[in-house]
């Protein structure tokens, strides 16, 4: 009688430690009964269960990681490309994930696996592989992601964070074909920039050229304007001081012209002694005024 007591003690123990659990930071908890889930939404702490007839099945709360092989996927003009991608996701809804996978991880990457490949070859096919050279890549990454979060979501339950492409390469039978495209189609754009470029110079360097003349044009039109009210206001001038007193500026104009011809020192002049030129030079003190 003793030992079934101490049997039923040891009994109430187990049975009381096998009715708590604990659910760790990072981890999702379900609770199954008979394969049936009765609840999946428990947070970290400590739980309760009916011992033997329940099982607490844990996952992984963390972002979890997929990285696949790589893949051949063909762009909208037939050009093959491998894709080294990987995947980042979680749990997101722990009642999906176990009807999905039964709680296995490998499972579920399995399953996952094919609906990322998909969704890349859709997005792969419709672009052409200048566009992805380019950098679209971005832009495959962000619809991916969309995507495959929904069918994820829905079909596994599982949310994915991010998707992200590595590397894509070209096969070697096209690569030096598309390499070579794109050098005849650097080298005919930097030949049209050069031309745009050499036209746009001769037409500034016309323009310049004509606006020269121009500017000239009105220069010396401006000039010889001045000039000639110059010239006509000094005849006025000379006239007003000639009918002033005539023999005065007579004998001013000609000591100008003495002095003009006499003013290197080394002029010689052979002249008339009764020459006009020589009035002055010969008109004795008594005679000039």
């Amino acid at each position: 009688m003793k030992y079934i007591s101490g049997l039923i003690v040891v009994i109430l123990v187990l049975l009381g430690f096998n009715s708590a659990f604990v659910v760790k930071e990072g981890e999702n908890a379900l609770l199954l009964q008979f394969g049936r889930i009765v609840r999946a939404d428990y947070q970290p702490g400590l739980h309760f269960k009916i011992p033997v007839v329940q099982q607490v099945m844990r996952f992984d709360n963390r972002i979890l990681g997929l990285d696949a092989q790589p893949e051949r996927y063909f762009t909208l003009e037939k050009k093959s490309v491998n894709v080294d991608f990987y995947v980042k996701w979680r749990i997101a809804d722990n009642a999906a994930y176990y009807r999905a996978t039964s709680g296995e991880q490998t499972q579920a990457i399995q399953r996952l696996t094919p609906i990322v490949k998909d969704a890349l070859r859709h997005e792969f096919n419709s672009r052409k592989l200048e566009d992805l050279i380019a950098g679209g890549r971005e832009d495959i990454t962000g619809q991916v992601r969309k995507d495959t979060d929904l069918a994820a979501r829905k079909n596994l339950g599982i949310a994915i964070v991010d998707v992200r492409i590595k590397r894509i390469d070209l096969p070697d039978e096209v690569s030096g074909s598309v390499y070579k495209r794109m050098r005849n189609e650097r080298l005919q754009l930097a030949n049209e920039l050069r031309y745009t470029g050499q036209e746009s110079a001769e037409k500034i360097r016309a323009d310049a050229d004509r606006q020269k003349v121009v500017l000239l044009a009105d220069a010396n039109r401006e000039a010889t304007k001045v000039k000639g009210d110059g010239d006509a206001q000094a005849a006025a001038i000379y006239a007003q001081a000639y009918s002033q007193d005539p023999e005065f500026f007579s004998f001013y104009r000609s000591l100008a012209a003495y002095r003009k011809s006499f003013a290197d020192g080394k002029g010689v002049l052979v002249l008339k002694p009764d020459s006009e030129f020589l009035r002055y030079l010969n008109d004795g003190p008594g005679r000039a005024r």
